[in-house]
Order: C-alpha cells, then sequence, then structure tokens
C-alpha cells in the first residue's frame, strides 16, 4: 500500500532558508523508499501553505484526514495523508504550534510533541528544565524587552558581576544561531540585546564555556537510543549562522575526538536530556565539553535538528550505522508508534 507522507517546510521563520535545505535532503531520500508518496507543502514567510502551487489547509478537525484543499481543481476535496514530516526551523514550526494543529486533527507526525517542541525551542524554559532534571547547563540570566527598557543598567551590571565577559547574548526562541552574538564588552552587549530583541520578546545571556563544541543525535520514543557523537571546529569565532550554512572552512569531526569515558557519559545526557524534554522521534542535543577536567555542559536541544548537506543529525547516524534512507524509514515508524499509543488513551471520564 502507498504511504502518503506530507512534508512541511519553509516557514515564517529566520530559517526559512534552512528549512528548504533540510526540506530537500529529506524529500529526495523519502523518494528513495519504496510505496511511499511525497508531498511537498511549502510554507511561504506569509504563512500560505501550497501544495503544488495550490492552497491546503489541514483543519483541526479529527474527522477530515488529511490535506483540504482551497482552491484549484480539487477546491473542497480532501487527500488522505498517512503521516506528516515538519521540516519547519525555528518559530511557528518548530515551537509545538504546527504539532498542536497536527494533535488537533489526529495526524501522525514525526518528531516531538507540543510540550517537547516548545520547550526544545524555548532556551529559557528548556535550561530551567534541565537544571530541574540534573543536566548541566551554563550560568545565565534572562529577561524581557519590558524588563530591558526599563531595568537596562541594572541587567548590564548583573552579566558583568554573574557572567563576565565574553558573553553570548541569544533570542529565546530561534535556532541556526539567528540573532545570536557574542559580547566582549558592555557597549557590545547592549548591541546584541537590541538585535536578539528584533527576533523575540524574551532575551538570554549566557556565561561563556571553554571547551570542545560536541553534538550528538536521538533517536526513539520511549527506549531512546543516541549516536556516536560528532566535534565541531568552527572556521569563526563561534558556530555562527554563517559558519554553519555559509562558509566551508567549518570542520565536522565523526565521530568527536574523546575519551572513551567522556563520549559514553555524552551519550547517556543526550538521552537524558532527551527524556528530561519529553522529546519523541527525534533530536540532537548539543554540548560543551572540557576534556581536561572531564566536565560537560548542554548547551541545547534541538527537537527538529537539520538535514541540510553538511547537518550533523544525519551525519551522526550514518557513521553509527544507520544510512539515511533507513534513518527516515524509522521516524515515519517512530512517529506512527506514538500516534498508535496516544489512539488507545481514554479521552473522556464518566463519573
Amino acid at each position: 500500500m502507498i504511504k502518503k507522507v506530507a512534508v512541511l517546510y519553509g516557514g515564517r521563520s529566520g530559517e526559512h532558508e534552512v528549512s528548504l535545505r533540510s526540506a530537500a535532503a529529506v524529500i529526495d531520500g523519502l523518494k528513495q523508499l519504496d510505496n511511499i508518496e511525497v508531498l511537498p507543502i511549502f510554507i511561504d514567510k506569509d504563512g500560505t501553505w501550497l501544495l503544488h502551487g495550490n492552497r491546503v489547509a489541514f483543519l483541526p478537525d479529527p474527522n477530515v484526514g488529511g490535506l483540504y484543499f482551497l482552491e484549484g481543481e480539487s477546491a473542497g476535496q480532501v487527500l488522505t495523508v498517512d503521516v506528516v514530516f515538519p521540516v519547519l526551523h525555528g518559530p511557528f514550526g518548530e515551537d509545538g504550534t504546527v504539532q498542536g494543529l497536527l494533535e488537533l486533527a489526529s495526524l501522525p507526525y514525526v518528531g516531538a510533541g507540543v510540550a517537547g517542541s516548545a520547550l526544545g525551542m524555548d532556551k529559557i524554559l528548556m535550561k530551567a528544565v534541565l537544571r530541574e532534571a540534573g543536566v548541566p547547563v551554563a550560568e545565565h540570566i534572562w529577561f524581557t524587552a519590558y524588563g530591558w527598557v526599563h531595568k537596562e543598567q541594572e541587567y548590564v551590571a548583573a552579566v558583568g558581576d554573574k557572567l563576565g565577559y565574553p558573553c553570548f547574548v541569544k533570542p529565546a526562541n530561534l535556532g541556526s544561531s539567528v540573532g545570536v552574538n557574542k559580547a566582549y564588552n558592555s557597549e557590545e552587549l547592549r548591541a546584541a540585546v537590541a538585535e536578539a530583541l528584533c527576533y523575540d520578546r524574551r532575551v538570554l545571556v549566557e556565561k561563556m564555556l571553554d571547551g570542545l563544541e560536541v553534538e550528538c543525535s536521538v533517536l526513539g520514543n520511549d527506549d531512546p537510543q543516541a549516536s556516536l557523537p560528532g566535534q565541531i571546529i568552527p572556521c569563526n569565532d563561534f558556530y555562527d549562522y554563517r559558519a554553519k550554512y555559509l562558509d566551508d572552512r567549518t570542520r565536522l569531526i565523526i565521530p568527536a575526538e574523546l575519551p572513551p569515558e567522556l563520549t559514553e557519559k555524552v551519550r547517556d545526557l543526550a538521552v537524558k536530556t532527551f527524556c528530561a524534554v519529553d522529546c519523541s522521534g527525534y533530536a540532537r542535543v548539543d554540548f560543551f565539553v572540557e576534556v581536561e577536567s572531564g566536565r560537560i555542559w548542554v548547551n541545547e536541544i534541538n527537537t527538529i535538528p537539520g538535514f541540510t548537506e553538511i547537518s550533523m543529525f544525519p551525519k551522526l547516524w550514518e557513521a553509527s550505522g544507520l544510512p539515511f534512507p533507513r534513518l527516515l524509514q524509522k521516524l515515519l515508524e517512530l512517529a506512527e508508534e506514538r500516534a498508535q499509543q496516544k489512539e488507545k488513551l481514554k479521552t473522556e471520564y464518566v463519573v
């Protein structure tokens, strides 16, 4: 039986272009699988959903069961969808919003649910949850745009006293290092906060950690498994958007050059992080590793990691013995497994 897989890509996010590159790899990989029909659904920067140029939508109605055509020859008709594969990076896609819509529509989808997606996107809440779970994270402070306007000097002083310089300034809800800057003094801090506030109303400022930049992929639902970790040697001062996607001088070392005991510790912490934020399907966990002391900090978890030709997530699984087509097949299976679990739950309570 042919299985229809709807791939969502693009989106209303500063990571729109990254999503296009990831989706191209996913769509090409899915086409290599047997009995799979790919439905590429492009979401433009205004939020319009398009399938082959026609406007479509998923309706928040479990009785519809698929994609509703809003225009064209099929207007008013429904195309059945078996699994949805969101390849949306950043807000309005990776943050639980699309996942909530798919839950209302009762459609199986790849990746974390509403809560896991929201926590994975929100760096401030993520770090609070990880710290509560005993996962080490960098020292940090955060504030809102309103707080910055009214208490700017207090926050600048707090950064200097608690975190020191240099430090990293990040929008609370964004990925691919969009809007992230390294500040070496209070003047650069103010400029970095101003840029971060262009992308989010909340800003995170983190203490800079010395150590290797290491990433580890996780796959599974209730019994997740971790890949071999990989190491990043950025070409710039830090692994920013340009280093990730525009400069081919960045080096990826797979597997990471770590002692065996640290390799296992990274893998264990990756799974612990995955479970702490209630992820499912897949994710990539980013670390800072201080080899001399053996200390490890989790930087963040990405619930829809990149699938571009230079992305770590698929590369790490390939190095761990799971080639790209089989990885995609496994993700579809995990999506259906999670959906079947949810179907068994009671949705009513009778006294």
